[in-house]
């Protein structure tokens, strides 16, 4: 057997040998000698092994090594053990069935269809760059505040906490986010319509299961968030892109009839990455036109909070009443991306209808953060930072239109009063993925707007390009570092496209 299973390296062949590799435990390397000896078919299925009695002897092993060894074998069905002694089980690979191996292709992977559309849209994954859009000013969250709310969750809490939860989230982060979203949103809601996901990536994946079926067309701004487009994908939904100007979203005439949609993604507060906000004439088409032909609207309240002129935008939801509109936001702006916390809001009805289905689907987590943000909020902490929050990102983005306004005076600048990001955009003859690259490899990480659309096309250039986590200081000399690189990049006209300074 020896010469089928080689040796085992004894402890006592490496005394004196220094630091040399320990080996495994005798018993370790006689089962994993055993194995490969059957899958490589060099024990061909019912062959006899011989008794743990010989086995042990000719090994140099205890006859209890060989024993247990056998026994690990019999467990997982390597072989089987009777009353005439250990064979070989039969097993599915022919190498181990004794016949000889033959040569063939490694097959083809057969992936899902919905892989292939999948495109790649960003080239790294640092967040901490300057330029970055949807990046917050990490720097300035209350850490403090937010360490003794995790204290006391965690005194009043423990050890339930460490449980399943709710598959809809914590009752009280439910009431505590449904009591914010009624003030400061203008969303028509109780607790009871809330369900905790994780991110709001999450939250759009939910609404693509819980109200379509594969094959369903969706709509989607376009240019617009790509995560999305990622859902519906996951969803095996079709998908048509709606264009995007100063009003939002804008449906062309006949759309409604000649592809009636079955969800609709939207960003009406503050539209990603455009900047527009959906005017109220649009959202009342949307929502009445979503009735007539049984569609769901999935409002995105991207950067709705961070509103630096003039009141904040009320939602769409809370415009009619029972309006079609599935609300959706998370706390990776408004506290930090890490979180991981996000929701949606249900029309009541529906919150009701589907309670055994989002029971079986979600599984209740993070408990502990969830009841830490609770009390985050009930405190007022959280109402006091976003007013902090909102103070510096108006300082900053004041910074960053000037910067843009003096190095790329003819160029056009996108983006309200709101958000935490400025869209710029550029000749249609600037690569702004090239352009991003170059701006990378300086340190910076600003988006190229074109990797928001959903089909290339000409005139989408530009730099989607975010504030929230650069200081108002850093702004203008990283603008000027921008502008070197388009004038760097001058098309072969040789007509530049900006202003120097």
């Amino acid at each position: 057997m020896i010469e089928i299973i080689g040796p085992l390296a004894h402890t006592a062949a490496n005394l004196g040998v220094g630091r040399a590799q320990k080996p495994a435990p005798l018993q370790k390397q006689l089962t994993g000698r055993l194995q490969q000896a059957i899958l490589g078919g060099r024990l061909p299925a019912g062959s006899l092994l011989p008794s743990s009695r010989l086995l042990a002897a000719e090994m140099g092993v205890s006859r209890n090594t060989v024993v247990i060894a056998y026994e690990h074998l019999a467990a997982v069905g390597y072989v089987v053990a009777d009353k005439k002694g250990t064979r070989v089980s039969p097993l599915s690979s022919t190498t181990a069935r004794g016949e000889p191996p033959t040569q063939s292709a490694a097959p083809e992977v057969a992936y899902a269809a919905r892989i292939g559309q999948f495109t790649a849209t960003r080239t790294h994954v640092d967040a901490t760059l300057p330029l970055t859009p949807g990046t917050p000013a990490l720097d300035r969250f209350p850490l403090a505040a937010w360490r003794r709310a995790l204290e006391r969750s965690m005194e009043r809490a423990l050890p339930l906490a460490l449980g399943y939860g709710t598959p809809s989230g914590e009752p009280a982060l439910r009431d505590a986010i449904a009591a914010h979203l009624r003030m400061a949103r203008g969303v028509r809601c109780e607790g009871s319509q809330v369900v905790i996901t994780e991110g709001a990536q999450e939250a759009l994946n939910l609404c693509v299961r819980l109200f379509t079926n594969p094959g369903d067309l969706a709509w989607i701004e376009d240019p617009g968030y790509r995560g999305a487009k990622a859902a519906f994908n996951q969803g095996d939904l079709t998908t048509l892109p709606m264009p995007v100007d100063a009003e939002g979203m804008s449906v062309p005439p006949g759309a409604w009839r000649a592809y009636p949609p079955k969800l609709i993604y939207t960003s009406p507060a503050h539209q990603y990455p455009t900047g527009a906000v959906l005017s109220v004439a649009r959202r009342l088409e949307l929502i009445a036109e979503a009735r007539r032909c049984g569609a769901w609207l999935i409002e995105d309240d991207y950067d709705g909070e961070f509103r630096y002129a003039g009141e904040p935008i009320a939602s769409m939801q809370g415009l009619v009443e029972d309006a079609p509109v599935l609300y959706v936001g998370s706390f990776s702006k408004t506290m930090f991306p890490a979180l991981r916390i996000g929701f949606v809001v249900l029309p009541r009805a529906i919150a009701a209808h589907v309670g055994v289905a989002l029971h079986e689907m979600l599984r209740g987590g993070h408990r502990l953060e969830q009841l830490a943000l609770a009390h985050f909020m009930e405190s007022g902490e959280f109402g006091r930072h976003l007013g902090r929050m909102r103070r510096l990102y108006r300082e900053r983005q004041q910074a960053l239109r000037e910067a843009l306004t003096e190095h790329f005076a003819s160029s056009e600048i996108l983006g309200g009063d709101c958000g935490m990001h400025l869209t710029l955009r550029l000749a249609a003859d600037i690569d702004d993925q090239a352009l991003t690259e170059r701006a990378f490899a300086k340190g910076l990480s600003p988006r190229a707007l074109s990797g928001f659309t959903l089909e290339r096309r000409a005139g989408a250039n530009g730099l989607v390009i975010g504030y929230g986590n650069t200081g108002a200081e850093a702004l203008a000399p990283a603008v000027r570092i921008l502008a070197e690189l388009v004038a760097g990049m001058v098309p072969a006209s040789g007509k530049p496209r900006l202003r120097r300074a």
